[in-house]
């Protein structure tokens, strides 16, 4: 595996919302950091985590590899797709370390825009390691 492969399979993991899809990119062992001090370690975690992108429509990820080696790479990234419960937006205000957003009861949930950057380690066909590092923002209504 390359990170050019690695990240097609990630964007198809996220469109699809699918965490045995992103959990299968990695090793048995493999680590995802999706902050510096939050990992995830082998499948049953990797999937567990990723299914919080279930509470995510119509989902949007482009990618740009910039650096590419036998065994690691580096990407930018970029993904928007639209909050579909209160719960996923209670997991970002408390993941961005703000507080929520100013919203009354029944207003609609906000459209988010995500940035980040992924460097990984291969190992043969899987993933040895993942981190990112991203920003979110609510997109304008």
């Amino acid at each position: 595996m390359n990170i050019q492969e690695f990240m097609e399979g990630y964007r198809a993991a996220w469109a699809q919302r699918d965490p045995l899809l992103f959990a299968s990119l990695f090793h048995a062992d493999g680590q995802y950091h999706n902050t510096p001090f939050q990992i995830q370690r082998g499948k049953t975690e990797l999937a567990e985590y990723w299914k919080r992108v279930q509470l995510q429509e119509d989902v949007h990820v482009n990618f740009e590899v910039l650096v590419s080696e036998s065994n690691f790479g580096l990407a930018h990234w970029h993904v928007t797709y639209q909050v579909a419960s209160e719960e996923l937006f209670e997991i970002w205000a408390r993941s961005t370390g703000t507080s929520q957003l100013a919203r009354k009861s029944g207003d609609p949930l906000p459209r988010m825009a995500l940035d980040g950057v992924l460097q990984a380690k291969f190992d043969g066909d899987h993933c040895m390691e993942a981190r990112i590092w991203w920003h979110s923002l609510p997109q304008p209504a």
